[in-house]
């Protein structure tokens, strides 16, 4: 006991991690040197012009920068691939590639499929009968990451994660977990379960297209690969499982202090024909909001208080709830509850073009002393009062009877217009809006959920590419009012896909320099005449490349090296093919290795070296099980 908690307090010290970060980079870095002055003795490095050593050079200084720094992610590739453009190494049409690349765009298009299901509530839905509410962290582990790995071992992991990076965001913020400690988990699940399949990820699409051209193979079939696969998925898992706690970061509070002084009181309605209408307080899923508390229920003349969670809710039940304004967005974002104030549907403005605002009203309102009904709220501002909060204390009483103080704030829910119009005004001392307010559009949740459908079996049957399904997905959820426009060109992690544009950047100087190669060529001369060395060098630069250039681009360079390698020691080329798919689909050790690691970097609040952390072991894990089994399943 003694000899875990000293573990445990030298583990969390910062300056120890750093020091620990810094100790491994230089042992990388020197490694690397020394191997590369090794190799360079090889025709292949000493014959690498300028333009490829510039280009070593540039990429490594990004993994340092990256690494060591606190420069955002976008501006440190962007500025490796303006290094590249402006020195001649690459030309305008290869400097730009990455950001026309299909992959690239297909990301940007998901995030408009996305916000649709987020708008309807569609995503609230799978959250719940996926994830549910689970109360200790290893089933929540459990419940994010074998759903995810089943589900991308038959459907493309890049729509997946997108579909579940908002749906862990609020879970992590109404389970008080940091989401860093399941995104990283959330893309590496999606990895594994595209390594069980063919048609898990394009990787292995691309290998088998490969080997259909370049030999007289007929193509591997749907589960060729899932011999060596579903041993490393399991195996990572594992390792996720056990490792978690120590190699995952804790890097941001997944939600705000639950002492907030702002508790408000709000009223909301068992809507007529309500799902939540026959079902207990508990399995409609109220009891469980963080900071937040049913304190009583009106039913006709008579009041519950001090409801218990097996109180069975009917049809135009009014519960008065008190709690944070997280758990408030929460309750409006819940289907079949709403508004107890009927103020809502005399707005002239389209509930789907509302937000909600928190207003502190000040001591000069003409409105203090009165009550919300008497002072005519609605006609005087165009907003509806939804919630009152008084220094923390409850407000006894319905909304409209409720008389106003100075100090008081109210949650409001009306057009974005009336920030500007009271930002200056002398009503209120204070005016903000809450992002991710807008009402939820539950009729369309159907609608939504029937595009995302059609999304994925035209993808996955091969009838339209991914792009191609992407696009057509996201003009049905903007066609059918699934999501506004406006709000979908918010929702675009912009920093994100300039970070997947700049990495393809720097993938093809690595390439049209034969830097890549060169590194490959040279590697391979430790092989010598022993298939197994060979097997296992193989996969060790597929990994290495995967990390620097992406997994279909490692992929592509490695293959035609590869099916050299077994034909001239005169062995089967199967163990190499499975190999490179499994290796070039295994990107943990960097962000942008892979898209989906990319795609949670910045929403988990990762730093570049978070991945290195968790992301070698595994790397190297991987290596050892596919370099084992490949021979085994495929002999040589």
């Amino acid at each position: 006991m003694q000899l875990e908690q000293t573990f445990r307090y030298w583990w969390t010290r910062r300056r120890q991690r750093q020091a620990l970060i810094c100790l491994a980079l230089g042992l990388i870095g020197g490694l690397a040197i020394a191997t590369l002055q090794y190799l360079a003795q090889d025709a292949p490095l000493m014959s690498l012009g300028w333009p490829g050593w510039l280009t070593l050079l540039v990429t490594a200084s990004a993994f340092v920068l990256n690494a060591i720094t606190a420069l955002p992610a976008e501006i440190v590739f962007l500025g490796a691939v303006a290094v590249l453009y402006v020195s001649g190494v690459l030309s305008t049409t290869e400097a730009l590639k990455g950001f026309s690349n299909d992959g690239m765009i297909t990301v940007a298009v998901l995030y408009f499929v996305v916000t649709g299901l987020q708008q309807t509530g569609a995503l609230a839905w799978i959250s719940q009968q996926v994830l549910g509410l689970p109360k200790r962290r290893t089933t929540t582990f459990v419940r994010l990451t074998v759903p995810i790995m089943v589900l991308s071992a038959f459907l493309n992991n890049t729509p997946v994660v997108a579909m579940f990076i908002p749906v862990v965001n609020d879970w992590c913020r109404k389970l008080r977990i940091s989401p860093s400690k399941l995104m990283i988990p959330l893309s590496y699940a999606s990895i594994f379960g595209g390594l069980c399949t063919l048609i898990g990820t394009s990787t292995n699409l691309v290998v088998s297209g490969l080997l259909v051209e370049a030999t007289d193979h007929p193509g591997l079939r749907i589960f060729d690969l899932t011999p060596v696969g579903l041993p490393c998925a399991i195996a990572g898992l594992c390792f996720l499982f056990f490792g978690q706690r120590w190699l995952l970061p804790n890097r941001k509070p997944a939600m705000g202090d639950l002492s907030d002084v702002r508790q408000y009181t709000v009223e909301m309605v068992v809507a007529p024909r309500s799902p939540l209408a026959g079902k207990t307080v508990e399995q409609a899923g109220l009891r469980h909001l963080p900071g937040l508390y049913l304190a009583e229920i009106a039913r006709g003349q008579q009041i519950l208080p001090a409801v218990s969670p097996r109180e069975i809710l009917r049809e135009h039940d009014q519960l008065i709830f008190v709690g944070i304004v997280d758990s408030i967005l929460d309750l409006h974002r819940l289907r079949g509850l709403a508004p107890a104030t009927d103020q809502v549907f005399k707005l002239d403005t389209p509930r789907t073009e509302r937000r909600l605002i928190e207003a502190v009203v000040s001591h000069t309102c003409s409105l203090v002393g009165k009550t919300i009904r008497e002072g005519q709220f609605r006609s005087r501002y165009d907003a509806v009062v939804l919630a009152v909060a008084r220094n923390g204390d409850r407000v006894q009483g319905k909304i409209g009877d409720i008389r106003l103080r100075p100090g008081d704030t109210l949650l409001l829910e009306t057009h974005p217009r009336f920030i500007e119009r009271q930002r200056m005004s002398n009503d209120f001392y204070l005016v903000s809006d809450l992002p991710d307010s807008e009402p939820l559009r539950h009729e369309k949740a159907p609608i939504a959920l029937a595009i995302l459908l059609l999304m994925v079996v035209l993808a996955g049957v091969g009838w339209l590419s991914m792009l191609k399904a992407a696009v057509l997905a996201a003009m049905l959820m903007l066609l059918t009012g699934c999501c506004a426009p406006t709000r979908a060109l918010q929702s675009i992690e912009w920093s994100v896909l300039l970070v997947i544009g700049a990495a393809l950047g720097i993938s093809e100087a690595m390439q049209v320099t034969g830097a890549a190669e060169a590194i490959a060529t040279s590697f391979l001369g430790i092989a010598g005449n022993q298939p197994l060395v060979a097997l296992a060098v193989i996969y060790g630069i597929t990994t290495l490349l995967t990390e620097m250039i992406t997994n279909n681009a490692a992929a592509a360079l490695m293959f035609p090296i590869a099916l050299s390698v077994a034909n001239s020691l005169g062995v089967s080329y199967m163990p190499f093919v499975i190999a490179i798919m499994v290796a070039a689909s295994a990107s943990f050790s960097t962000p942008i290795g892979y898209q989906t690691n990319l795609m949670v970097y910045g929403p988990g609040g990762y730093k570049f070296t978070d991945f290195m952390r968790i992301g070698i072991p595994l790397n190297l894990l991987f290596w050892g099980i596919t370099v084992y089994l490949a021979p085994q399943i495929y002999p040589f």
